[in-house]
């Protein structure tokens, strides 16, 4: 078998690919590739508990933890204890954490440009509904 003809290993090689420009791109407004995901969830809904925001991302707690000291450090989010249990905590975001959205979609916008390029409108339309079908089959 020709392992750098499977889809697999093609796959894997785009993703470290893209995984390094996202990191490149988001590093310009302080940010880890990774925190960038427990943002996303944030500005869906602030305030949520940090289980909860592990088992949205597929993320184990131990990592979650790890992303938040990054944002924790760097003031894009606060914790707070949760009401009901006190070893459970909140995850807020605070001003910065709300200021930076307009950056990073600039950021997000300039990567999704070099990500597609070169490709045809019908191209980028059946990439999405690949990565989609595969995202749904493999999560």
């Amino acid at each position: 078998m020709d392992l750098e003809n499977t889809i697999s290993y093609l796959l894997a090689k785009v993703t470290v690919t893209h995984r390094n420009l996202l990191q490149k791109s988001v590093n310009e407004i302080g940010l880890h590739s990774g925190q960038v995901f427990v943002l996303l969830e944030l500005w869906k809904t602030d305030g949520q508990r940090q289980i909860d925001l592990a088992a949205k991302l597929g993320l184990s707690p131990p990592t979650v933890n790890k992303i938040l000291g990054g944002l924790l450090g760097n003031d894009f989010v606060t914790r707070a204890k949760y009401e009901d249990d006190a070893r459970s905590t909140r995850i807020f975001l605070t001003q910065k954490g709300f200021d930076v959205r307009e950056q990073l979609e600039e950021q997000w916008a300039k990567l999704e440009e070099q990500t597609i390029a070169g490709l045809t409108d019908t191209e980028i339309l059946m990439l999405r509904q690949l990565l989609v079908k595969l995202a749904v089959e493999m999560g």
